[in-house]
């Protein structure tokens, strides 16, 4: 958590604090910084007492907590904590008898947190303005009662949507991760119900954010984002209107350009989605790049699948693998996005020996992806493997591969209604037992049939590569060209 600098300025504190010369505590930091066990045991090796040890361990502990707290407040400069600065300054004036600077920091206070509508910091301005009143009679107290009523309706509005946002996000890591299988458009409905949140009120960059979280989620669930499209159409007029504040939210304003982005991508309109990764990476940039590390991959993921379908494939393979080979601190999950996709468009490029090392890389057990990455993810990630193994004819590996998807797999497809992945891996199998069999106009057929009932169904250009996979086969096209030719009847008003 700490860098160099920051070590050093905590060694500081602790000389400061410490009232003995061997207190020890200067010296478990160090070792827990070099993660040098045999220096920790040294330190107690004459007092031969564990007790001593915990309890040095818990004071240092204590001290690295009151140490980050306090670094961070000095260091924090962001307008939240600039009024809850202004708050407790007057708060202090009031107890001087200082009124006049105590409201001038009130209204400064009111005024910063209006414009990034932070209602809750607004609630503690307006109930501190209402207890000192008495010292302010020139000031109303209706006014400030009827500033602080409405703003108590914002905030109730902004709780509940809290609560709701929280409820969900909990239910779909139980989804991604457990597997827990749930009505999840019931939940939505129930959930909004319970809390008795309306969608119709006023929105902040923050709760919008949450709605499209949420919208997003529940169309990777159902693979169709077309049911995005509301909320969507609602993010765009929400952003034209409220240009000033951007910068103000502007880790929620880049995550909605995000979403906006992703849900054009998905459904095959991939000039939109360049448009919005365009002002997303305008929005990145600024405020010194403060949110650059934390988009980065994430705005590449997009670029890249972007230009590979658009008709770019080496570039949009240049991007992936720069990407990765970034030294910045990144989120695993995105690195491993990231490499997914990678893997994809080599083998799209029927580079097979470029995709087995990428492959190789992602060396964890299945066990260990569901619960990193969720089930969905995982179950992608198999799905391209045995379509790997079977590209470059390795038979007993697709074949064995194929055996165990079934086998972990097959029950928990067939309960959230995804019949057509199994229906598919079928096609894989008999393909992989019997390669001739692609020959055969019975199974020509089959597979062309499949796909038209795919397209009629909920459309999503992840699903689409996955078809286009198996009809490269059955067209003996290359799979790039097959997919970019199903692009345009899969999304026909792209």
């Amino acid at each position: 958590m700490m860098n160099e600098s920051e070590s050093k300025a905590f060694i500081n504190y602790l000389l400061k604090k410490n009232k003995r010369k061997d207190a020890g505590n200067i010296e478990l930091f160090n070792s827990l910084k070099t993660d040098d066990i045999k220096s920790k045991k040294n330190i107690f090796e004459d007092k031969k007492s564990i007790d001593a040890y915990h309890a040095l361990r818990k004071r240092l502990y204590d001290n690295m907590i009151n140490f980050i707290s306090i670094r961070s407040f000095e260091n924090d400069t962001s307008e939240e904590n600039t009024i809850l600065r202004l708050i407790v300054v007057s708060r202090l004036f009031f107890e001087h008898k200082l009124i006049k600077t105590a409201f001038k920091c009130l209204a400064k206070a009111e005024e910063i947190a209006l414009s990034i509508e932070h209602f809750s910091l607004l609630n503690e301005i307006y109930l501190t303005q209402v207890q000192f009143a008495h010292f302010n009679l020139s000031e109303p107290i209706e006014k400030t009662i009827q500033k602080f009523k409405e703003n108590k309706k914002q905030l109730e509005y902004e709780e509940k949507l809290n609560l709701g946002y929280a409820v969900l996000r909990r239910e779909l890591a139980a989804i991604y991760h457990e597997g827990r299988i749930v009505d999840f458009q019931a939940l939505i409905k129930n959930t909004i119900e319970t809390h008795g949140i309306s969608l119709k009120q006023g929105l902040t960059f923050k709760s919008l954010y949450q709605i499209l979280f949420i919208a997003n989620e529940y169309a990777s669930i159902n693979n169709n984002y077309a049911l995005m499209q509301p909320f969507v159409v609602k993010s765009y007029r929400f952003i034209s209107k409220k240009t000033d504040l951007t910068e103000r939210h502007l880790y929620y304003h880049i995550y909605i350009l995000y979403f906006i982005a992703n849900f054009y991508f998905r459904n095959g309109k991939f000039t939109k989605s360049l448009h919005y990764l365009k002002l997303m990476s305008e929005e990145v940039q600024k405020q010194s790049g403060k949110y650059y590390e934390r988009f980065y991959l994430r705005y590449f993921l997009l670029l890249a699948f972007n230009k590979n379908y658009v008709g770019h494939p080496q570039e949009a393979i240049e991007i992936a693998k720069k990407s990765l080979s970034s030294n910045k601190k990144t989120d695993p999950n995105d690195t491993n996005d990231l490499r997914l996709i990678l893997i994809v468009f080599y083998i799209q490029q029927d580079a097979g020996h470029n995709a087995v090392k990428e492959m190789a890389k992602l060396n964890h057990t299945d066990s260990w992806y569901e619960k990193k990455m969720g089930m969905d993810w995982t179950i992608k990630k198999c799905l391209v493997e045995i379509l790997l193994h079977t590209q470059q004819e390795n038979i007993e590996l697709a074949f064995s591969r194929i055996k165990s998807f079934k086998r972990r797999y097959k029950k928990y497809l067939l309960t959230v209604n995804e019949e057509r992945v199994i229906e598919y891996l079928l096609f894989v199998e008999q393909y992989v037992i019997k390669p001739e069999i692609i020959q055969t106009q019975k199974f020509q057929k089959t597979i062309e049939d499949f796909i038209i009932k795919a397209q009629n169904g909920p459309k999503d250009i992840l699903i689409m590569s996955f078809l286009s996979w198996l009809l490269a086969k059955v067209r003996r096209k290359t799979i790039y060209e097959t997919t970019l030719n199903l692009i345009t009847t899969y999304f026909p008003a792209t």
